[in-house]
């Protein structure tokens, strides 16, 4: 029915009833906020408009207005498709550049919808008070499709709460005071295609005075310890911080819960009273004692029930929690097994289920809902930060979710996740390290070490005792997305850099895991996610992430499983499998997602390498799975995965898991391994202990201490390709001509997964830049960024050009990517190296195609994603350190090379495996004479175990050889190059160096 024909039934009733006319009379005229009839358009702040957003590119909805005969106001409806898999939706915003709108004449907001009836839950947000309404509080409620047709949703804004999940600013006063608000917003049901109608926004009915004050607990669980009094604060909050102008009246009194009164607690009950003219802050305390009876028990609840008048009340009821005491698990002078199994043996279905659930900060409909299912973990994605994005609202986020575990029977603590891949690099203001490719140039293991040491120290200082990360994915083709991720293209490298896991966890034993510097590992994606094939990806506009890696067993066991075993021999404490397919040739299953090869995650991972940890899916993996969910979540379970990120769908999933148990498809012995691996790393981290967080470390985050150890890392990273005339090192009394896209783009420098999932361009992050580091070095600089100012006068050109951030298949070449240097970088560098002798420094995740330019750049050099502290580049381009980096992968001639590797039969690249020139003041001399006697000590070095003399040599044969080569890279000299890198790796150093002299041969 249209509008216009119901407001005439309305009014024909109306004429029936006075006493119906009379109330509507009180009420103000409903004020519209959207008509969809095309006077507000789609655009974005600080312009009014409708705009759409999402968790990734596929999950913004599309939306329309259409011209629609059953409208219920006007002609149009704002009608939208979408396929959500993370979450998305649309907003509504009002200029930015004008005032505010005033709703607090109002008693709620209401709108037309036009159901499905299929029982999805649509979200529905307000935006109060701030700057504009990207700097708003956030006000969420929701409402259910559970209807037909169009439908009128009105929601009084006392159904509105505050959302505690994800604020663009933070608290401004946590009161919903209408008298600026900046629009709303919808968020749309993720996990199936729909679509959806809405029409005729408008504001409704005379504004609840309850609006203007409202009463809150200083918290939403009271822990106590048995025999103790709990204390809860009862405040009363005003809008604009005004006294109340009438009483208001709180009823409390203990009722229900699992705790039995006169026995575990004294009842207590009254009535608290904050008269007119009560200021706004103003602070009343209950107390409810507990008693002992000594008896060792689980944790046992005594809600407090609050009738609150004249104001609004808490959100949720208030607990009060007799702490779990005297049993066996609780004893922390027993061996974990021992407590493990005690604790399992207690532990329902249910509670295990949640024990292998793990969901996303942002994601859950109430904090409540940690308790409620038992939830065992939480994460933050990428960009999913607390607001103010520091490291004491991080610990106070983490320590306000590990407080919804004390009202769970045995207050099994939280285990918290985040993806640290290049230091805590969610946290601002955190020291952002060069990603792994980086670390992979240095050669370096004693320094991955720190590095990792580093990220763990200001992780676990805001409370997270988790980290995603080390990747050992193995790289083989560079047009992947996650190529920064990897240490590089060969696994002897990438084996050698798994000393990070030290620098993370500690002890191999896991001894170290409890200490507040350290923080659990986990190794991905398990197995072949770096092996992928160009064009197998059917994720979306993906080309090869998540894709097919098709190999042999033995190619599987020498390229990909290698770093897994290091891995699991170094304690790593839990496994990420991979979003990929494998194809192993020859065993008859074709492509199957790892999420579901039993033989792999059973069979190699837990049985043959004798891994003990635990199995986490990555983001929502099992949904990729053939069939059903029931079937996605049995096959995962049944293949060994122990916990599975379901960020959006955690309620789902217990309740599937524990519905396949109950059907005997999942064993409960399976569900018992599963709760025992996850219990014995929360036992070894000290969470029973101390599950809230230990913040002494917190001042060294971002610390001179930690960056320099960033710093060293940027400085060791740096690979140079060529340096003709020995441009690099720069004088400092040159003056020095800086130009290109990322001399002066922190945003750039550090890459993805900084600060968001994707990163971003700019300043983003604190940190010094490339150009900085150079003026802080004390060279005599001028910048142009598009090399448009004057050429004439400089000694040298420094342009610094390459990639913008991406991560993951975003990045994938085909998918908006390329290797090709952007327009204006090529057009910097012609210009600057036209014009003077020239140095380009390429900052990019993976090598990009120079070729047709090497001739006219003087000097090259890889500098990767070098992190936050661009002093570090500047260290060796001045000279106050050498270059020693080598690269990690392969730099191909061209894209056609693709892929292309260490060890390949044919292999003719641009600059090979293990590429590095150096600017140390002493090179070796000599010739093969000089060869065969380094081959001699190698043999001799090799023969006594003595690695680090043996690599010294190799190093020397390595520079010897470059020098002799120049610029006259050939098939011939490349092919064993790089051999003898791979060889040094695995310690075959005289191998290495007679791999070497052929090189040298072939020059």
């Amino acid at each position: 029915m249209r509008r216009t024909a119901l407001l005439a039934s309305a009014a024909v009733l109306a004429g029936l009833l006075p006493w119906a006319t009379a109330r509507a009379a009180d009420d103000p005229a409903p004020a519209p906020v959207d008509r969809f009839e095309g006077e507000v358009p789609f655009a974005a702040q600080p312009a009014e408009g409708i705009f759409t957003w999402g968790g990734d590119t596929d999950d913004p909805p599309t939306l329309s207005l259409t011209a629609r005969t059953d409208a219920p106001e006007g002609a149009k409806v704002l009608s939208g498709t979408y396929d959500i898999s993370g979450y998305g939706g649309f907003t509504h915003d009002f200029a930015a550049t004008e005032p505010a709108h005033d709703w607090s004449a109002h008693q709620g907001i209401r709108f037309w919808w036009d159901g499905r009836d299929n029982g999805r839950k649509i979200a529905f947000e307000i935006k109060d008070g701030g700057a504009n309404g990207e700097a708003s509080e956030l006000w969420t409620t929701s409402f259910t499709d559970d209807f037909t047709g169009w439908k009128q949703i009105e929601i009084p804004f006392t159904d509105f709460a505050y959302r505690t999940d994800y604020q663009p600013v933070g608290g401004i006063d946590h009161v919903l005071g209408l008298t600026s608000m900046w629009g709303y917003a919808v968020t749309l049901p993720a996990g199936a295609k729909g679509d959806f109608a809405m029409d005729d926004v408008e504001l409704y009915g005379r504004a609840d005075q309850s609006l203007r004050a409202s009463v809150t607990t200083d918290a939403a669980v009271y822990p106590v310890r048995e025999g103790g009094t709990a204390r809860m604060r009862v405040t009363l909050a005003t809008t604009g911080s005004a006294p109340v102008d009438q009483p208001v009246t709180v009823r409390y009194e203990t009722s229900g819960g699992t705790a039995e009164p006169g026995k575990d607690y004294d009842p207590v009950s009254g009535t608290l009273t904050f008269p007119a003219g009560t200021a706004s802050g103003t602070t009343r305390t209950v107390e409810v004692p507990t008693r002992a009876d000594r008896a060792a028990e689980p944790a046992e609840t005594i809600p407090l029930k609050l009738t609150v008048t004249g104001a609004k009340a808490p959100a949720e009821t208030p607990q009060v929690v007799v702490d779990a005491h005297g049993l066996p698990y609780l004893d922390s002078r027993l061996p974990v097994r021992k407590r493990v199994a005690d604790l399992v043996s207690r532990m329902s279905l249910a509670e295990k289920a949640g024990q292998m659930t793990q969901a996303e900060r942002g994601a859950m409909t109430a904090p409540g809902d940690i308790a409620a299912y038992d939830l065992g973990s939480l994460l933050s994605g990428g960009g999913s930060t607390p607001t103010p994005n520091t490291p004491g609202a991080w610990a106070k986020m983490i320590d306000g979710f590990q407080l919804r575990t004390r009202a769970t029977r045995f207050q099994i603590p939280l285990i918290y996740g985040v993806d640290a891949v290049h230091g805590h690099n969610n946290l601002s203001g955190a020291t952002v390290m060069p990603h792994n490719i980086g670390l992979g140039a240095t050669r370096d293991p004693a320094l991955a070490e720190k590095t990792g040491a580093v990220t763990a120290a200001e992780v676990r200082a805001t409370g997270v005792p988790w980290d995603f990360a080390p990747c050992l994915c193995v790289g083989r083709d560079e047009r992947w997305g996650r190529s920064y991720e990897s240490f590089g293209e060969d696994p002897a490298l990438v084996q050698s850099m798994e000393t990070v896991i030290q620098g993370l966890q500690g002890r191999a034993n896991g001894a170290d895991l409890a200490r507040a510097d350290k923080v659990l590992a986990t190794a991905k994606h398990f197995v072949g996610d770096g092996g992928t094939g160009y064009g197998t990806s059917t994720t979306g506009t993906y080309t090869i992430d998540q894709g097919v890696t098709k190999v042999t067993r033995q190619q599987l066991e020498a390229v990909h499983l290698a770093p897994f075993q290091t891995a699991v021999d170094r304690g790593v404490g839990t496994v990420m499998p991979s979003y990929s397919s494998l194809d192993i040739l020859g065993d008859g299953k074709g492509a199957v997602k790892m999420h579901a090869r039993a033989d792999m995650i059973n069979g190699v991972l837990k049985d043959r390498m004798g891994f003990d940890g635990f199995v986490i899916s990555d983001w929502n993996a099992i949904d990729q799975l053939p069939g059903d969910y029931a079937s996605h979540v049995r096959t995962s379970v049944n293949a060994g995965l122990d916990m599975m990120m379901v960020p959006y769908s955690y309620k789902e999933f217990t309740g599937t898991l524990e519905d396949e148990v109950h059907a005997g498809r999942i064993s409960e012995g399976r569900i018992d391994d599963a709760v025992s691996r996850i219990l014995t790393q929360k036992f070894r981290l000290g969470l029973f202990e101390h599950p809230y967080a230990d913040t002494r470390g917190a001042a060294a985050i971002g610390s001179r201490a930690h960056r320099d150890v960033a710093r060293q890392a940027a400085a060791e990273s740096q690979v140079l390709l060529k340096n003709k005339g020995d441009v690099l090192p720069l004088k400092k009394s040159e003056k020095v001509y800086v130009a290109g896209s990322n001399a002066d783009d922190i945003g750039d420098q550090t890459g993805g997964w900084t600060l968001t999932w994707q990163g971003a361009s700019g300043d983003t992050v604190p940190g010094t830049t490339i150009l900085e580091g150079m003026r802080e070095a004390g060279g005599d600089v001028t910048y142009s960024k598009d090399a448009s100012a004057p050429t004439g006068g400089y000694d040298v050109g420094v342009v610094v050009v390459g990639e913008t951030p991406y991560a993951e298949g975003v990045g994938d070449v085909g998918n908006g990517h390329s290797l090709q240097l952007s327009a204006a970088d090529r057009a910097a560098v012609d210009k600057v190296c036209a014009a003077m002798r020239c140095a380009v420094l390429v900052v990019s995740g993976r090598p990009q195609l120079v070729g047709d330019r090497l001739a006219g750049i003087d000097a090259l050099v890889a500098s990767w994603l070098p992190g936050t502290e661009g002093e570090g580049v500047a260290d060796v381009l001045y000279g106050k350190r050498p270059f020693t980096g080598q690269l990690p992968v392969t730099w191909p001639r061209s894209e056609a090379q693709l892929p292309i590797n260490v060890g390949d039969t044919v292999y003719d690249p641009q600059f090979p495996y293990g590429w590095g020139l150096t600017t140390l003041t002493h090179t070796p001399e000599g010739g093969t004479a000089t060869l065969r006697a380094l081959a001699v000590a190698a043999a001799a070095a090799e023969r006594a175990g003595a690695d680090r003399t043996g690599r010294e040599l190799v190093t020397k044969a390595r520079l010897l050889v470059q020098r002799k080569v120049g610029e006259r890279i050939t098939q011939a000299v490349a092919k064993p190059f790089a051999d003898a890198d791979h060889l040094a790796l695995t310690g075959r150093y005289a191998k290495a160096v007679e791999k070497l002299t052929e090189a040298y041969r072939a020059a």
